[in-house]
This record gives structure tokens, sequence and C-alpha cells, in this order.
């Protein structure tokens, strides 16, 4: 067994010198065609990175002629199989402003804005590559209206907004954690406004209905009865939205309490008076 794991070691290391031995002479060969032939087996066996490294001395060689166009469709999916999103996009953006009238063109346009949404981060990071996907498949929509991928260009675009929400509502949740009750008030109502068909949208107005109570709860007297007005006129802003929204139980909750407190108040500034 040790003597045969000994030999396809040694024969793993005789086949691996021998390739680079090979890529070595291609590399310093001046025959192109051998070279450029040996770049597109590369392509076809996977072997990307190599194959990049003969392309790149390759471009310039063959621009302008009719093998062009083919090697630079390999070119710029190297990039992307080796999952450099950032050069990919690029090179397919060139491929575009070399080829725009080849038969390629909508489907390198759609590889364009899909290598933004590759780079697209993690929910709690920037999210300006989500927001350039976005844009980039809005724009293949618009100019391939009938293409196949339409579908998965709008499945890319709302699986970035998803993103996008999620980021908003972290946020909005962040500001009513840390207490900072008027402005999570106002980015819930945000989220509201620009996911209004969110299966949360309800959700998002009853945490600025509950942010907009605590921030009149914790407001000096003098301006506890203005805040709590807004606290009802969010209210019922929400029953007229979501009449039949299970979270009204909630909302009515602080609507109950903000209707209170202004009575409360009332009565404190009449007895206030009487006291004079």
């Amino acid at each position: 067994m040790r003597k045969f794991l000994l030999y396809i070691s040694v024969l793993v290391v005789i086949v691996s010198t021998s390739c680079n031995n090979q890529l070595r002479r291609i590399e310093k060969s001046n025959n192109f065609e051998k070279k450029l032939d040996y770049a597109n087996q590369l392509f076809q066996k996977k072997k990307y990175n190599t194959a990049i490294t003969l392309y790149t001395d390759l471009v310039q060689v063959y621009k302008g002629t009719d093998k062009f166009e083919p090697m630079y469709y390999n070119f710029a999916y190297c990039s992307y199989y080796v999952k450099d999103y950032v050069q990919a996009a690029f090179q397919f953006k060139n491929y575009l402003d070399l080829f725009p009238n080849s038969p390629r063109a909508v489907e390198i346009d759609y590889m364009q804005a899909y290598c933004y949404y590759k780079q697209s981060p993690k929910v709690s990071l920037d999210q300006t590559n989500t927001m350039k996907a976005i844009a980039a498949m809005q724009t293949f929509i618009n100019n391939y209206p009938t293409a196949d991928k339409v579908s998965e260009a709008n499945l890319v675009i709302e699986l970035c907004r998803r993103k996008l929400e999620k980021k908003e509502f972290s946020s909005a949740e962040l500001y009513y954690n840390l207490g900072f009750y008027k402005a999570a008030g106002i980015a819930f109502k945000n989220l509201m406004r620009n996911y209004p068909d969110s299966d949360k949208s309800d959700s998002y107005k009853v945490m600025a209905i509950r942010s907009y109570y605590s921030y009149a709860k914790n407001s000096i007297p003098e301006r506890q009865k203005e805040r709590y007005a807004t606290v009802l006129d969010e209210y019922l802003d929400f029953a007229d939205h979501y009449p039949n929204s299970k979270l009204k139980p909630d909302a009515e909750k602080f609507y109950t309490l903000a209707q209170n407190n202004i009575k409360t108040l009332d009565n404190e500034q009449i007895k206030a008076k009487s006291n004079q």
C-alpha cells in the first residue's frame, strides 16, 4: 500500500512538473496560435487562473481580429469563475464596449449586473454594491424587456431589496434600543414607505407608534401632550392602512395609553390652574 501511494505521489509530481514546464515554454513562445490554443484548453479544463495569465498576454495580439471576441469572452468568464467579481464586472463591461452588437451582448450585460450582486456583502456591511446591483439589473430589464433573463433579474432585485430592508430595520431597531425614540419612529415610518409590499409593513408601523409613545413618555412635561397626540395620529393611520392586521391589539395598547396620559396631563393642568 505504501509503495502504491508513493508511486501515485511521484506520478503527480511528474505530471505537475511536466505541465509547469509546458506552460513556461508556451508563455515564452512567440507562437501566438499555439498559446491561444493552450489557453482555450486550460479554459475548457477549468484551470482559469492559468488561462488568465495567457489570455492577458494575448489581448493586444488578437485585438481587431476575428479571434478576439471569443477569446475575450473566455477571458471575462475566467475572472468570474475564480470569483474575482470586481475584475469580472470590469471585463464584462469592456466586452460590451468592444462588441456592442454581439449576439452575446444580452448575456454579458446580465453578467455584468450579476457581478455587482455577487459583491453584495452581508447585511451589517455597506450596501453600495447591493444598490448598484439593483440599478444594473433594472437597466438590463429596461434594455431587454423580452430577454429570458428578465425573470432572474427581477428575482435578484427582490433579493437585494430584502437585504436593504433588513439593513434599514437593523438601523431603526438600533435607534430604539439606544433610546433615540424620535429617530426610531422616523426610521420605522420610512421602512413602511420604502417597502409597502413587505409582509412586515404593519409591524414597522407598530414599531413607529411604540417609538413615538416612548419619545412622548420620556419628554419634558411641557411637550408630552403634543407628542402623545402624534401617537394617536399614527394609530389612526395604522387602523386605516391595516384594518385586519393581527398586530392591531398591540397598536391599540399604545393608543389607549397615549389617550390616558393626555387625560392625566389635562387633569394635572386643571388642578394646577385651580390652585393658583
